[in-house]
């Protein structure tokens, strides 16, 4: 989320109040993200291993009987999680291992859903409940209920992942289970290739297969293919990678941070080379559903690097968004008529303000389903995040880049005013913000509020608290730790790590906008100028 020209009609705070080693520390970061970043434009991180697929591929493996050295490397990387400190990844690492006697009221079901929007709550539970089976952690008896399983409004992910989660769980009824739904499942498989890119959906595939017969070969080969992707700590991942989502979020950070230009061209060349025909982007390379997100981020690198010469592609992009539009003024993340999201409608008015001039109607609905959607205390209804402070950054920086954003009641006033209070009372004694209320504070979660401080609070301290705790989260070689922040499906945290970099990086950039310029003395490292654009930055 690139920096709102309102930033700077807000009081300049004194460097002085912040740490001595702001600029530098940024900068050091701001140097390893471009260091990251491959001749081609891209930047690729793999997704790292979860618990959650190395459960299901283990168990697949103990079924088949395939693989042994394979399935000793999984057995290892799980037994290094039976004291995991979260409660789903303790459990399915026990049960795999130790039987299901071990895991008898180790995780509370209905506080774990509560993470996942309302809406796809059926499907979660018996997502949930297919994964328990498999382990053997819950028998296989009751079915979920028939919701759980219909298809319409589905995008192509959720359409597979609904049919192997009912196939698995079809022991006691085979009936649900058609030759429709079969050749569906089968025509994900590719021997060497996991459909786009999505690991999960893979193995909840093979795992639906295994149980029908004629299938041993499909099987082998699948679980070939997926032991491709196997990491050095044995474990499986979720998905393969993001690296367009990362890409596209690299290239709006670096601008904040003030990256060379030619950095800069070299990210925004990459994600032209990934438009798909349709006007959109997907998350990965080779994946071919395309998302909200990826479109709304890689519209305001464009923008940020040549409005006019990128003014086809940004032209493409935006009808492809425009045309996913809700009644309600909001977007979905994947498909026409699912529900709006509050996250991804904060996404997509960011984007839609870099083309304020022709979309206002659209940005002012938009903020309108904002505010409808936001909680009294600040808050949103569950994202694609563990923190709750991701939407709330988000749609902090759609508010203020609208001119209501001081309007007395106005969406965009209700939006800011309630976040910067949900942000400065949530504030832990360290300085750092947690991803919930009472969590311990981790470098994302900061991140996130800090960029929302920067673009309203008139006070300097909390920001300055936040960014000196920030940087005790800084590597020697200039990258950020954090925890898991990305959650996918939803409930399911995985990790992708330079997220936390870029994220970090964005939000210094957005501080560094607010600070007052310091005597040249103090900055050790002095950033590249910003290579800026006409219009709104």
């Amino acid at each position: 989320m690139r920096l709102a020209a309102t930033t700077l009609a807000l009081p300049r705070w004194h460097s002085t109040d912040f740490p001595d080693d702001l600029a530098l520390a940024t900068a050091r970061l701001r140097l390893y993200l471009e260091s990251r970043i491959d001749p081609d434009g891209a930047v690729r991180e793999p997704c790292h291993s979860r618990v959650l697929e190395s459960a299901l591929l283990l168990v697949l493996l103990d079924r088949t009987r395939l693989e042994p050295a394979a399935r000793d490397r999984l057995a290892r990387y799980l037994a290094a999680h039976r004291e995991s400190p979260t409660p789903l990844d303790r459990l399915l690492a026990r049960a795999c291992l130790d039987g299901p006697s071990n895991v008898a009221g180790q995780l509370d079901v209905d506080d774990f859903l509560s993470h996942a929007p309302d809406f796809t709550g059926p499907r979660k539970r018996a997502l949930l409940h297919a994964v328990l089976v498999l382990v053997g952690a819950v028998p296989a008896t009751d079915l979920p209920a028939p919701d759980a399983f219909c298809l319409h409004g589905l995008h192509t992910w959720a359409r597979v992942q609904v049919t192997a989660v009912k196939a698995i769980l079809a022991h006691a009824r085979p009936d649900l289970i058609d030759a429709h739904d079969l050749d569906l499942l089968r025509s994900t498989q590719q021997p060497g290739t996991v459909w786009e890119g999505h690991l999960l959906v893979h193995l909840s595939v093979l795992h639906a297969l295994a149980a029908q017969p004629g299938h041993q070969q499909l099987i082998a080969d699948g679980i070939h293919t997926a032991l491709q992707h196997q990491r050095p700590d044995g474990g499986i991942p979720f998905i393969c990678d993001e690296d367009t989502w990362v890409t596209a979020n690299a290239g709006v950070a670096l601008h904040a941070a003030g990256a060379p230009v030619p950095v800069l061209d070299r990210i925004a060349q990459r994600l032209l080379h990934l438009q798909q025909p349709g006007g959109g982007w997907s998350y990965t390379e080779g994946a071919q559903l395309a998302d909200v997100d990826d479109i709304s981020a890689s519209i305001e690198v464009l923008h940020l690097t040549g409005p006019h010469v990128h003014r086809q592609p940004i032209s493409r992009a935006l009808d492809a968004l425009l045309a996913l539009r809700g009644p309600d003024g909001g977007f979905p993340t994947y498909q026409v008529g699912a529900p709006s999201e509050a996250c991804i409608t904060a996404g997509v008015a960011n984007a839609l303000c870099s083309q304020a001039d022709r979309q206002h109607t659209a940005i002012d609905e938009a903020l309108t389903f904002l505010a409808s959607q936001q909680h009294p205390d600040g808050s949103f209804p569950p994202d694609w995040s563990k923190s709750r402070l991701h939407t709330v950054f988000r749609a902090t920086l759609a508010a203020t880049r609208h001119p209501s954003h001081r309007t007395p009641n106005s969406p965009a006033q209700r939006i800011t005013s309630r976040a910067a209070r949900l942000v400065t009372n949530s504030q832990n004694t360290d300085g750092g913000w947690g991803q919930q209320h009472g969590d311990t504070s981790d470098a994302t979660s900061t991140a996130y509020a800090l960029i929302t401080l920067a673009a309203h609070s008139t006070d300097p301290d909390p920001a300055a608290r936040g960014a000196a705790y920030l940087l005790t989260q800084q590597r020697p070689d200039g990258s950020i730790t954090s925890i898991p922040d990305s959650i996918g499906p939803r409930g399911f945290a995985f990790t992708v790590p330079v997220l936390a970099d870029i994220f970090s990086l964005l939000a210094l950039g957005h501080l560094a906008r607010r600070l007052a310029p310091a005597p040249p003395q103090q900055i050790s490292v002095p950033a590249s100028p910003s290579p800026g654009c006409p219009g709104e930055p």
